[in-house]
């Protein structure tokens, strides 16, 4: 792996310097856009608005736009906006996990110490581990600041950005139903179906099963094999009977776990 940021862990007067590395990785299929009359290739390319012609990535500047014009920004620009929160990722407090929402949840990386710090580095991951809490962090990646916390994770250190509370787009214009303050007979039926499907969660137990069938019918189309949507039934309207329902969910789920 590659690492896509080089800086330190300041962690009130230590400063640890690591390395950030992506945690996660896409499972979909890498599908490449073609013409249907010909199956080529469908490239993208970068071109200049008034000439027409592609330009080298070498020779492209980012640049914001005044009334007055564009004002084109440099590396060191970006560097000088804040040069500490560039290189740093800066430990500001300690929070319960739980405290945190998981809306504000956006990606995961890996911090991996330089070998002058595996000691000050074990040192952090250890007292997160032990405390049962994170660090509250923000830096900047990719010219972008971030929010985010420190958590341990097995042997490593896991930098999970998270969102900003502007970033967060509040529900209020959706039409939804008001929040019941009264314990109905369906609620305590909905209580014991909750109940009944309980279970210690095992993300080993969920797979993309998605991808692998769609890979499936891809290696069977490579075969010549005509491939058959199967029909399905999509209820619009359920039925206004919410304790039959449950019944029947209650009932269906205990054939199941039997």
């Amino acid at each position: 792996m590659r690492s896509i940021w080089t800086g330190s862990i300041s962690f009130g007067l230590i400063n640890i310097p690591v390395k950030i590395f992506p945690a996660v990785q896409e499972s979909s299929l890498d599908l490449d856009m073609l013409d249907s009359r010909d199956h080529s290739n469908i490239k993208f390319k970068r071109v200049n608005e008034n000439t027409g012609k592609e330009v080298a990535y070498q020779d492209i500047v980012k640049g914001y736009k005044l009334d007055s014009g564009y004002i084109i920004l440099e590396a060191e620009d970006f560097e000088a906006a804040d040069a500490i929160k560039t290189k740093t990722i800066e430990v500001i407090s300690f929070v319960e996990e739980q405290e945190i929402d998981s809306l504000y949840y956006e990606q995961p990386y890996y911090l991996e110490p330089d070998k002058s710090a595996m000691k000050a580095y074990a040192l952090l991951r250890d007292a997160l581990e032990s405390s049962g809490k994170v660090g509250v962090t923000t830096f900047v990646l990719r010219n972008k600041e971030g929010l985010a916390i420190l958590k341990s994770y097995k042997k490593v250190i896991v930098l999970n950005r998270i969102r900003f509370s502007q970033e967060i787009i509040e529900p209020t214009e959706l039409k939804l139903p008001p929040l019941s303050k009264t314990k109905t007979k369906e609620m305590d039926m909905a209580n014991k179906l909750v109940a009944l499907l309980t279970e210690k969660f095992n993300i080993e137990k969920y797979k993309d099963t998605y991808t692998a069938k769609l890979l499936k019918i891809i290696k069977e189309k490579s075969k010549g094999k005509k491939i058959t949507v199967p029909k399905m039934k999509v209820v619009h309207k359920q039925s206004d009977n919410l304790m039959e329902m449950l019944k029947a969910s209650l009932g269906t789920t205990k054939r199941k776990s039997a």
